[in-house]
């Protein structure tokens, strides 16, 4: 859609002039746009979002999330006396009404930051120092957040890592079999059944006591890190959107899965796709840089299993889906999702084959 950037962006608390403004960046959620403006003869850029209202049900909790969240952040941070703070943390600019976000005349949500000049996202790692920042910078993330005062923060997405319910899902497409596809997903069905244990096993610890709820990023992709482009450090945590309770162990275990095996999602030569353990060190020395500070030992005990149980989810929701008739995730070809479910659960495989051997390194990191 059209939208009219200028207007939208005088509804922003910002002194100087809407010069231009453009799409921007590689989202497929929130529709975002880079802005330029004129402040005393400098262009200042600034990072306007609508907020996605059909997936998010309520972005004024999703905005207060927000704000408590890098408010938080920026405080800590000024604490450590370090500078150029606005690239470190998400900067929430207010709207002309003194509120966090903005709504149209259609009934969409906006919202600006300022721009993090001076550093980029990755698709794709290209190295394995990229791998490590990341983690670093969301294990640090995590850390900042473990004294956040106040009340529980809002759900944006209710159940977002609740395996059972995915579980439950699975079993009520298998059943209906809309499509007709269950018969020529019976290998991939049958291996999700051997392994529906697996989501079980985070919500008794849970109830025993045995891990902690903690405030996660709940979307721990590379390229929701942005890395300084001279130093390469991992300078900012972006996306805030699913910031919420959850375990430390969600966000591990989906940088593992997004980050061990060197193939794209929706692989097809499944003999490509497997972990590697020098990226697993990365992400693993990385995290725990910041992350074994306050780490407990059931924690780092289920850090391995973590990328299992998540990669085994995201699998169970592309299987689903292929099951119910490409309901929800974009397709691109016949079978797409169906794709996308084996390597995840190849990966899987991956990861119990070298669990041991994984288990070792987290004990020799901490050592």
């Amino acid at each position: 859609m059209n939208y009219n950037l200028s207007e939208i962006f005088g509804n922003f608390q910002v002194e100087g002039t809407f010069v231009e403004g453009g799409a921007y960046g590689s989202g497929h959620i929130n529709d975002t746009f880079a802005v330029t403006c004129d402040l005393g003869g400098e262009n200042v850029r600034y990072v306007l979002q609508r907020i996605n209202h059909n997936i998010f049900k309520n972005p004024g909790e999703l905005m207060d999330n927000v704000v408590r969240v890098t408010s938080h952040i920026r405080k800590k941070l000024e604490a450590q006396g370090l500078d150029d703070i606005d690239r470190r943390v998400l900067t929430v600019i207010p709207a002309a009404d003194g509120g966090s976000y903005y709504v149209d005349a259609a009934g969409n949500y906006w919202r600006l930051y300022i721009f993090v000049e001076g550093a980029k996202t990755y698709d794709v790692m290209e190295n394995l120092d990229q791998a490590y920042q990341a983690a670093k910078s969301l294990g640090e993330f995590q850390k900042m957040l473990v004294d956040l005062p106040g009340p529980q923060l809002f759900d944006t997405i209710p159940d977002f890592h609740n395996g059972q319910k995915r579980y439950a899902a699975f079993e009520e497409a298998l059943q209906a079999d809309v499509c007709g596809r269950a018969k020529d997903a019976a290998g991939e069905i049958e291996f999700l059944q051997e392994h529906s244990w697996v989501f079980d096993v985070f919500p008794n610890l849970i109830s025993s006591g045995e891990i902690p709820m903690r405030i996660t990023h709940n979307d721990t992709k590379i390229n929701n890190v942005m890395i300084d482009d001279e130093t390469n450090e991992g300078i900012c945590v972006i996306d805030l959107d699913t910031v919420m309770g959850g375990l430390a162990l969600y966000d591990f275990g989906d940088i593992m899965r997004t980050t061990l095996s060197p193939t794209e999602e929706d692989e097809t030569d499944l003999s490509k796709v497997g972990m590697k353990m020098e990226r697993f060190e990365a992400i693993l020395r990385g995290y725990l840089t910041a992350a074994g500070e306050f780490l407990n030992p059931a924690e780092v005990k289920h850090l391995v299993f973590s990328g299992k149980m998540i990669t085994l989810m995201i699998g169970t929701r592309f299987l689903t889906d292929h099951l119910a008739g490409d309901t929800y995730f974009k397709v691109h070809r016949e079978n797409h999702n169906l794709d996308r479910c084996r390597t995840q659960f190849k990966l899987v495989e991956s990861i119990t084959e070298n669990e041991d051997e994984m288990r070792k390194l987290v004990e020799e990191v901490l050592s």
